[in-house]
């Protein structure tokens, strides 16, 4: 008999040998502290007290029953069962780790041409002495790089890890192969990574590289982060929906977590927000690696031209005033940013068309093949000039830059409460954005930024550019929140609270879905959609397909619709790429054309090898990254249907089926043909068929579209005809 199953043998934990475990969990892994104290504690207590809890807590659960959600069996599975002889080799197992991992920690060394490291003794001593701790610098300063080993420096990382986010998949994966490089280490040791789909962490992993999304999701099932001693959100300047999520979540975490250090580093935008946020956390700034820039304002000539011309107008002048300067050795780049994909393609055929010798145009936008994005950072001869959305701001460092043409615009994306439609409109961008872009240049030697506007215009312009929050449809943060038992969302601290309409109509598209009830409370399809790491919309059409009988079909779509569309359209290769795509078209549905799309890469893909297929993809200008980031996506989704017990079809869903599960994420993207090929959708707005979609030219008499875009005119995006009959069923 185990101490756990005799009353006569549980005087065997003494008072002494009580401290001495106590004492020795304490120098645990901090993701197992938690868990051995309460079964130290269970087992302390008399036999009689333990088997009548235990009696209570086994009644309670099946009082419960399943409809209270994963997280609370989890922790009950976790806390009961250990004996006393369990108990203790699970506390040596856990401090083995802990030595383990002290003897592995790699050899720290700081490049000293880093600015980071001049002020490496400060940001030492400010985290030693502060749980949190704001670290301001430009691109080129270090920070991104040097924290993460300051903080190993100081003993961090050892019994639990030094979680650090990153924004972008890209930068996490590219970050973590420096660090490693640095630290002579491989990838997925002591120093691992983990994106969606690829996990490279292990037990001796000290420094975990992740996306903000991949931390955020760890709350579901670790809402006390207990693997992370240490946490470094990366450039939170960039205010997105989960960073802001993120931070609005530690703060209600940190007064739990006394052992947690938390360390905010961003560009040198808007930081006293951050260090009142954190109750006047320290600030320390970093100076980046650059070179004067002089700076020009050279606002268009009054004419009555149209806008698009009076800006390539200025471009044109812009470049001149840059080649009749004096021609300095080392790279002379120019950099011009562009509001969208249509103004590239327009200045670029402006600028081609000037013959300018040794010069080649390069664009460089999200959307732009891996290939084609690649050869921007390629060494070159002559000059470039370089035409880029704002994703050259912040999210990408071009090299070579020595010149920077800023006409004072960007696509801002938008979410309209009054017309629940997603807006991409051109607007000014605020002065933080403005010198983030004169800040591309100056990095390889001096520069100049050349702004299309007047300085008084920049001085007007506001500080900064609203936060994702306060711009985007609230409805996932808000069911993430009911979920996690946050609270009312009006009364999380965010950094900035999101606008009472916003939070209503997060609700309302909630309510729609069949999420939340009328009293604002999660129902059980609300708990099922908590479950799928995509958009509730999207999760709602799965759930509906599988009573539909059309789960296999949706999953291809909901796949498909979440990542960034797999068909490549070249700039110098429309037509052609255009005539290969025509083989997936569906004549009535663009979502089954995904469908198409699918079942002939699978088959192409069994009968192929890697490389065999890779060149297939490109014969067919299809992205192979986006394709394996498809299939992964699917596989995933696929795990969470089966772990909830949906069923999946075995023979093809007809199109009704199909579209009627689609309409259960989106009924407020329906509409109805009236003439000129306008259509009226929910709430009376006029929206027209993109022209990209498959139903341009059919347009049929009623629609359903994937989303509503608005730039120049709303446009309906991805499409399909259906019958209005299937609404009210």
């Amino acid at each position: 008999m185990t101490p756990e199953q005799s009353p006569e043998l549980a005087p065997q934990l003494t008072a002494e040998l009580t401290q001495k475990i106590a004492q020795q969990i304490d120098q645990c892994m901090l993701k197992d502290k938690h868990r051995l104290r309460t079964q130290l504690q269970r087992l302390a207590k008399p036999h009689d007290q333990r088997q009548n809890k235990s009696q209570n807590q086994s009644q309670k659960g099946r009082e419960q029953g399943r409809g209270k959600g994963q997280r609370g069996k989890g922790r009950d599975s976790n806390h009961s069962g250990m004996n006393l002889a369990q108990l203790e080799q699970a506390v040596q197992t856990s401090m083995a780790q802990v030595e383990l991992r002290k003897a592995t920690t790699p050899l720290i060394e700081f490049p000293e041409n880093l600015p980071i490291s001049q002020k490496r003794d400060e940001i030492s001593a400010a985290i030693a002495n502060n749980q949190v701790v704001v670290i301001a610098g430009e691109t080129g300063s270090g920070k991104t790089t040097q924290i993460p080993k300051i903080c190993l420096e100081l003993g961090r990382g050892i019994t639990g890890m030094i979680g650090h986010t990153q924004p972008r998949r890209l930068a996490a994966r590219s970050v973590a192969t420096r660090i490693a490089e640095e630290l002579k280490v491989e990838v997925g040791k002591q120093l691992g990574f983990q994106v969606r789909f690829t996990d490279q962490v292990s037990e001796t992993t000290q420094i975990k590289l992740m996306t903000d999304g991949i931390l955020l999701a760890e709350t579901q099932h670790d809402p006390y982060l207990y693997k992370y001693d240490t946490l470094i959100i990366d450039e939170a300047h960039e205010r997105s929906l989960n960073i802001d999520f993120l931070l609005g979540y530690l703060k209600t975490l940190l007064p739990k977590r006394p052992d947690l250090k938390l360390i905010i580093t961003s560009a040198t935008i808007d930081l006293e927000r951050f260090s009142k946020h954190f109750d006047g956390a320290p600030v320390i700034e970093v100076s980046g690696r650059t070179f004067p820039v002089d700076l020009i304002y050279q606002p268009p000539m009054a004419s009555e031209e149209s806008k698009t011309d009076g800006v390539g107008a200025s471009i044109l002048e812009a470049v001149e005033t840059i080649r009749a300067l004096p021609r300095r050795s080392g790279p002379n780049d120019i950099l011009i940013f562009l509001s969208g994909e249509r103004d590239i393609r327009d200045i670029s055929k402006l600028l081609s068309d000037q013959h300018y010798a040794h010069t080649e145009v390069m664009p460089l936008y999200a959307r732009l093949s891996a290939s084609e994005q690649n050869r921007v950072f390629q060494t070159h001869r002559g000059q470039r000039i370089i035409l880029a959305t704002n994703v050259a701001e912040t999210s990408v460092t071009v090299p070579g830059i020595r010149y920077v043409i800023d006409p004072g615009f960007a696509r801002i994306s938008r979410y309209s409460s009054r017309s629940k439609v997603q807006r991409l409109p051109i607007e000014s961008i605020s002065q933080a954005s403005a010198n983030q872009r004169k800040g591309r240049c100056g990095r390889v030697a001096e520069g100049v930024c050349i702004r299309l506007y007047e300085e008084e215009d920049f001085d007007n312009r506001p500080e900064f550019t609203d936060a994702e929050i306060l711009r985007t449809n609230l409805a996932s943060v808000i069911l993430q929140m009911i979920n996690l038992r946050l609270g009312e969302i009006q009364n999380f601290p965010f950094l900035d609270a999101p606008d009472n309409r916003a939070i209503k109509d997060g609700y309302q598209l909630l309510m729609e879905l069949g999420a939340v009830n009328d009293k604002r409370q999660i129902t059980t399809i609300g708990r099922q959609l908590v479950r799928f790491p995509v958009d509730p919309r999207i999760a709602r059409m799965l759930i509906a397909a599988s009573c539909n009988g059309a789960l296999t079909e949706l999953l291809i779509i909901a796949s498909a619709l979440t990542i960034q569309d797999p068909r490549e359209r070249p700039l110098d290769k429309q037509q052609a790429s255009d005539e290969k795509h025509k083989a997936y078209v569906h004549e009535d549905s663009d979502f089954l054309g995904f469908v198409n799309l699918w079942n002939s890469i699978e088959e192409q893909r069994q009968e192929m090898s890697q490389n065999q297929f890779r060149t297939y993809c490109k014969k067919n200008f299809l992205n192979y990254l986006r394709i394996r980031e498809w299939r992964d996506l699917h596989r995933q989704l696929l795990l969470v249907c089966k772990d909830m017990k949906l069923t999946l079809n075995s023979e093809a869903a007809d199109y009704d089926s199909v579209h009627r599960s689609l309409i259960t994420g989106l009924l407020g993207n329906l509409g109805e043909k009236q003439e000129q090929k306008e259509y009226k959708g929910a709430r009376n707005r006029q929206f027209y068929i993109f022209p990209g979609s498959g139903q341009f030219k059919k347009a049929p008499k009623w629609l359903m579209s994937a989303e509503m875009v608005e730039t120049t005119k709303l446009y309906a995006r991805i499409n399909a005809k259906i019958d209005p009959v299937w609404v009210e069923s």
